[in-house]
């Protein structure tokens, strides 16, 4: 099923035909990636934005601490619930329609959760609705991409993905303001609705792939070997390739990978703040980690992204995966708001050559038959990060009172799981 040995060209498993270079006008991809862009930026920006409405939320509706953390926890896993499941109809409807389709509900969403005055219903509204548009949302802006590129398919989709370091960076003051100005109910209704818009305007961006738009293709530079052509699908055939992939040892051991890799993101991101505040640095030092890890991985994914199209994006992805570990296993020592920032540039830089390397890792492993589908089914193991990496270091950190072992054992984490995801490149390499 591998397509690349780990390296740059698109082979992929379909059949291939000649492709229209006539002329060397703007390549129809890159407006795929500019699509892909604002949709990061938005399932990101919102989703990271929802600290800011923590507080007043848990004020007016008189809730606890922890209980509004759960819906932060609910959205996180619906996301890529709903990825998983809305991968398979991308590829079978394509996916405008499903973009279409993501930004209606998470439009709902918004209104709903405005309008939530009980604890059940903020669950539902936020946490299960504007989250399935969001699935849908994530699994068209990162799966698409790669489809449209073979040999700068790294720098495409970095660029693509620096959208959710923007969004780390840019909606949390926004929705600060706005909960300011406007009150948390109306804030996040104007978030959600222009994000929402913002994501509607975008639609005209995608196609699903080269083959299916009559826009000329720079087959010279993207596909020497032709255009990768997609005949209509069998499904009967596609169910059957789809459970082989998901079986398979390989993508078995990508997935568990990931859940361990990504332990590191989610205790980071949940515990760096109350962790700077516990050494002394103030509460606005974890927050500016936060921000700089945001801003970093914003650059450090184009420029990552690119620079794996020559090196091999799964060896890469692998060395910023361990990167991420290491990193994390020294943030205990880091005693000063100096020691802290620094911690956050390594991290952001690493996490950034890992993010821009997620979908391209998934069609260079498994082929660009069904990458929706794959993409979705393997991003499920966010879920089980993002609900157990963040209530596990907090249960350490009660037991302990301090955050040294959690992040101990989050980088230790990290590092078998980017030895697991290089295993899955070496099985793959022996069966081919």
């Amino acid at each position: 099923m591998r397509t690349d040995g780990g390296s740059a060209p698109d082979g992929g498993s379909n059949a291939v035909r000649g492709a229209d270079s006539s002329g060397p006008g703007f390549y129809r991809g890159w407006r795929v990636v500019a699509g892909g862009f604002v949709g990061a930026l938005v399932v990101f920006g919102l989703s990271y934005a929802f600290g800011v409405f923590l507080e007043p939320i848990q004020r007016e509706l008189g809730l606890s601490r922890s209980g509004v953390s759960v819906v932060f926890s609910l959205q996180t896993v619906v996301i890529y619930l709903a990825a998983a499941v809305l991968g398979v109809l991308a590829d079978r409807f394509g996916v405008r329609r499903l973009l279409s389709a993501g930004a209606a509900v998470l439009a709902v969403g918004g209104l709903w959760t405005s309008r939530a005055d009980t604890y059940a219903g903020l669950l539902v509204a936020y946490g299960v609705c504007t989250a399935v548009g969001l699935g849908a949302i994530y699994v068209v802006s990162y799966a698409t991409v790669p489809r449209w590129f073979g040999r700068r398919r790294g720098l495409a989709t970095g660029i693509a993905t620096a959208g959710l370091g923007i969004g780390m960076v840019a909606l949390a003051p926004a929705a600060s303001a706005l909960v300011a100005a406007l009150g948390w109910r109306l804030a996040i209704l104007a978030l959600v609705l222009v994000s929402a818009a913002a994501v509607a305007g975008v639609v005209p961006l995608f196609a699903d792939d080269p083959s299916s738009s009559d826009a000329p293709v720079d087959a010279e530079r993207e596909f020497p070997d032709g255009v990768p052509d997609r005949e209509p699908p069998d499904w009967d055939a596609y169910r059957r390739e789809l459970a082989a992939v998901a079986l398979s040892r390989p993508f078995l051991l990508v997935f568990a990978g990931w859940v361990l890799v990504y332990a590191t993101l989610y205790v980071v991101l949940v515990h760096v703040v109350p962790h700077a505040s516990d050494a002394g640095l103030g509460d606005g030092t974890g927050a500016t980690a936060i921000a700089v890890v945001g801003a970093t991985t914003a650059v450090a994914r184009i420029g990552i992204g690119g620079l794996a199209d020559r090196l091999g994006r799964v060896r890469t992805f692998v060395a910023c995966s361990a990167v991420m570990g290491l990193s994390t296993l020294w943030l205990p020592l880091a005693g000063s708001a100096i020691g802290l920032y620094a911690f956050a540039v390594v991290f952001g830089v690493a996490y950034g050559g890992n993010g821009a390397l997620l979908s391209p890792l998934t069609v260079d492993l498994f082929g660009s038959a069904n990458p929706n589908a794959i993409f979705g089914l393997v991003s499920l193991s966010f879920a089980v990060s993002g609900s157990i990496a963040p209530w596990l270091a907090g249960l350490t950190y009660d037991l302990t009172g301090t955050y040294t072992p959690a992040f101990v054992g989050a980088g230790l984490a990290g590092l078998v799981g980017s030895i697991l995801i290089a295993g899955a490149d070496a099985s793959l390499e022996t069966d081919s």
